[in-house]
């Protein structure tokens, strides 16, 4: 059976159900976006991922043999990032090496403005219009103001192929063909939730989502949350929100 590669799924999900909720994100850490829930459905996911995979192949020169390194807990806005890189075939680096890939996507001020290559400063919160220090860091763009000048359907310039290097995490390469994981155990739409490090996320969410499924993905830990009743609520069918430790802020 020939491989299923990162576009194909989101492909399936918007041919699926393009309003269904496939992403849902909880901020249970300290900062200002605390207590942020974000709901995205395939639809919305895909608007984000073209708006991404243009700026980074148009603006950037992105594509296959180019590392974009993120710099990002396992966040909403992580996700996009990393399949905006598949789509354009590209490869995401995480971990250790992520601030050395040629393309660096950052909530750091002090990584974006020290980056040798092209860099990428996010800004975590939902409705944000600019990030807050970007004139620290002049040579980065800055998301949060320039994402969406960027068009809503992406067109790659060429598609990864399956041996190509999708995912780098501390060394250890994964290929396009290799980065959907069957989850057989999870059974078919699971809805899974994930408190863990970003490398691990985007593998869960490709996972659920070439399941037909989706995931909620919780960040941080808030004593003052029931996590079992939230997601009970959330109607989440494996939960994998204690298999690991989360990382990153």
């Amino acid at each position: 059976m020939p491989s299923r590669l990162p576009a194909r799924v989101l492909a399936d999900l918007l041919a699926d159900d393009p309003g269904r909720p496939r992403l849902t994100w909880y901020d249970d850490g300290p900062g200002p976006t605390r207590g942020e829930r974000i709901e995205l459905s395939a639809k919305v996911v895909a608007n984000w991922v073209a708006k991404a995979g243009n700026l980074l192949q148009d603006d950037l020169a992105a594509g296959p043999g180019t590392t974009v390194g993120l710099d990002l807990p396992a966040h909403w806005r992580a996700a996009y990032w990393a399949m905006a890189t598949w789509e354009i075939g590209a490869t995401v680096v995480v971990g250790s090496e992520a601030r050395g890939a040629d393309v660096l996507v950052t909530t750091d001020v002090d990584a974006a403005a020290a980056h040798d290559g092209d860099a990428v400063l996010v800004t975590s919160a939902a409705l944000a219009r600019s990030h807050p220090d970007a004139a620290r860091a002049p040579k980065a763009v800055d998301e949060a103001r320039e994402l969406s000048t960027h068009g809503d359907r992406l067109v790659p310039v060429v598609d990864p192929e399956p041996a190509d290097l999708a995912l780098s995490v501390d060394g250890a390469d994964t290929r396009y063909a290799d980065v959907v994981r069957p989850e057989p155990d999870w059974g078919d739409a699971p809805r899974v939730a994930l408190r863990t490090d970003l490398a691990t996320a985007l593998t869960g969410i490709l996972s659920a989502w070439a399941a037909g499924g989706s995931v909620v993905l919780v960040h941080g830990a808030d004593d003052a949350v029931d996590l079992p009743a939230r997601l009970t609520s959330e109607a989440v069918t494996v939960d994998l929100t204690e298999s690991g430790a989360e990382s990153g802020t």
